[in-house]
């Protein structure tokens, strides 16, 4: 495809960079759900690796979205991120192996969370470089069709990092799984390394905090851009299943890790069939539209999940639950892209992250607190619940994200 090529395969380059991120960090994040519940056996506790990362990450991530905006090379701060991750995969490579910390005792889950919090810090540079060397490699009549590959790329990553992680805990060890992420991390720093391309001249200077309200202005003023993000951090902050699924593998369907690597890469799996036809067919037309109701349907696919018995009943409804998502997630960052100055992405992109980057990390900490006062499966149905009536309110309090046509934005 000629969009590959654009730019010395510049485009090519920065996927790369992209899956190789994903994909250690999604099996590091199966590792460690793993790891910790192996220490515990508290649901508690899986929800506070999310609360390790996400503390960083929101104090890091509008300091991150300025300094990508306000510096010269995008390039170094997504270098410089994959490069703290890989030390926090050689960190963890290390307490799994004893070395420091006796790893069946509750000591090492309190290293495990020091690590964690690390991790945060360096994702909130991950998505405004991304975000912001997209934007300027490629033409914005590619955007729709670009992000429909990114999002397929990225899915890709999250379907084959869960199930790697889960094969290598069960086959080989905690320890290999994680000394394999820190070299596909390396791999990540390799391929930004590589990437050329000319950035824009730096922008006049301006103080940090002026610059971070002016990105937030931008974003609450725009109700379409306000309610996609609001629309998208709520869903996924009470449909966050996913967190919980090593309870619901040793306490409900009683399998191994192994089956715990299928249940995080269904989700995925169908987000990559999404995405791949979504990259053939763009959605120009109502697209607010066909957002909300993907939302809403995969609010059902989580309720769904939530009153399964058997794994491969909740394996498919996992798999639509990530074609929903999937679809939506395209939907969403199309908009955003389209929709923002050249001169704030690396702010909103940010803000973007703030609001469905953390949200992960945030919805397994509600996940955790609802399985301990509701129970696991009561938990999981209020979530899918809930966010079928963020759907409802978003309909109604945001009509011009309802009736967004995105050919209008271009």
């Amino acid at each position: 495809m000629q969009i590959f090529r654009y730019k010395n395969y510049a485009f090519l380059k920065l996927l790369s960079f992209r899956i190789l991120i994903v994909l250690a960090y999604q099996m590091t994040a199966v590792v460690v759900g793993w790891h910790i519940y192996e220490i515990t056996h508290d649901t508690l506790s899986l929800g506070l690796i999310g609360l390790a990362e996400v503390a960083p990450y929101f104090c890091c991530a509008l300091f991150a979205g300025h300094a990508v905006d306000h510096h010269y090379s995008r390039r170094l701060f997504g270098g410089l991120a994959a490069t703290l991750l890989c030390i926090n995969a050689v960190i963890l490579t290390v307490i799994s192996f004893g070395w420091f910390v006796n790893s069946s005792g509750n000591n090492a889950a309190l290293w495990i969370y020091g690590s964690i919090a690390f991790t945060g810090i360096a994702r909130a540079f991950i998505a405004p470089s991304y975000n912001t060397l997209f934007a300027l490699i490629l033409p914005r009549e590619e955007y729709a069709r670009a992000s429909g590959i990114s999002s397929t790329v990225i899915q890709t990553g999250l379907v084959l990092g869960p199930a790697l992680g889960g094969l290598l805990v069960g086959f080989t060890s905690k320890t290999t799984a994680y000394a394999i992420a820190s070299l596909l991390y390396l791999g990540a720093i390799i391929a930004m390394a590589s990437l050329r391309i000319t950035e824009p001249k730096k922008p006049e200077s301006t103080t940090v905090f002026s610059s971070i309200a002016e990105g937030l202005r931008f974003v609450f003023h725009s109700q379409i851009v306000r309610s996609a993000l609001a629309l998208d951090m709520f869903a996924v902050l009470f449909g966050g299943a996913v967190s919980m699924l090593p309870a619901f593998i040793q306490d409900i369907y009683h399998y191994g890790p192994e089956g715990l690597g299928i249940l995080r890469a269904a989700p995925a799996t169908g987000a990559i069939l999404a995405g791949v036809w979504l990259m053939r067919h763009p959605v120009h037309e109502r697209t607010g539209y066909w957002l909300l109701r993907a939302v809403a349907a995969f609010g059902f696919c989580i309720i769904g999940f939530a009153l399964s018995t058997h794994f491969w009943v909740a394996a498919v409804l996992l798999l639509f639950s990530g074609i929903f998502d999937g679809a939506s997630v395209v939907m969403r960052q199309t908009i955003l892209q389209l929709a923002t100055p050249d001169n704030m992405r690396g702010r909103v992109s940010a803000i973007n992250g703030i609001f469905i980057g953390s949200s992960n990390e945030l919805g397994a900490l509600e996940s955790g607190i609802a399985a301990r006062l509701m129970g696991l499966i009561p938990s999981v149905i209020f979530g899918g619940i809930m966010t079928l009536g963020v759907v409802g309110i978003t309909a109604r309090f945001a009509p011009k994200l309802r009736q967004l046509e995105l050919h209008h934005l271009h």
